[in-house]
């Protein structure tokens, strides 16, 4: 049940952190929903919240209400 250690210095992960293959996907990574890509109803909440906004924004005068506890 041996297995192998791997020591990295600090410096050298600082380092891979801004390396340019570290922020591209691999490109065989299969798309899975909610794991390495937004599941779909994440996608349409999304939607939903921005179009929200836009809405907001295009109402200047009036004033979101906070919600009284009962």
């Amino acid at each position: 049940l041996a297995g192998t250690r791997i020591i990295c210095d600090r410096k050298f992960l600082l380092e891979c952190k801004n390396s340019p293959a570290a922020r591209t996907p691999p490109c065989c990574l299969p798309q899975t929903p909610g794991v390495t890509s937004l599941a779909q109803s994440s996608l349409v909440k999304l939607e939903e919240l921005k179009e929200r906004n836009e809405s907001q924004e295009a109402m200047p005068g009036e004033q979101p209400r906070a919600a009284v506890p009962a």
